[in-house]
């Protein structure tokens, strides 16, 4: 089920419309029907956060973890959130001024994963709390 799907589910089982989501979740009416429609495949983590508490569910539950990439198992959830919302910016991905196919682009996507996780663990290991020296570990 992806995510329009969930959502579209979510709204229908509790009798709620796409303007009162709108509403009350903050996310522009236009937004949320590109959500929807399937049109915005990956919204800003902000709007799908919107909408998971709108509906008191966790934000994993609208991501298709089918799709992605495993997290090492030292990620919070904070490191999970950051990854997922540089991924996620709905810019076009283009070469030399024509945008990649959709298959390209996710393949391009992978990979841009897998390099942010190793930064992410390297800047961990070297400016993470627990490995902080202090002038008094250094004597």
């Amino acid at each position: 089920m992806d995510l329009a799907e969930k959502i579209l589910e979510l709204m229908d089982e509790q009798g709620i419309t796409k303007y009162r989501l709108s509403k009350e979740t903050g996310v522009s009416y236009t937004g949320l029907t590109k959500i929807l429609s399937g049109q915005t495949k990956h919204p800003q983590i902000d709007s799908l956060q919107a909408i998971a508490n709108f509906f008191s569910k966790p934000l994993d539950y609208f991501m298709d973890q089918e799709e992605e990439q495993p997290s090492p198992d030292w990620a919070t959830p904070k490191d999970l959130a950051d990854i997922k919302k540089i991924l996620e910016e709905d810019q076009p991905v283009l070469f030399d001024g024509v945008p990649i196919t959709e298959e390209k682009r996710q393949r391009a996507m992978d990979i841009l994963t897998g390099l942010l996780w190793e930064a992410k663990e390297l800047n961990k290991k070297t400016y993470g709390r627990k490995n902080k020296a202090t002038p008094k570990d250094e004597e």
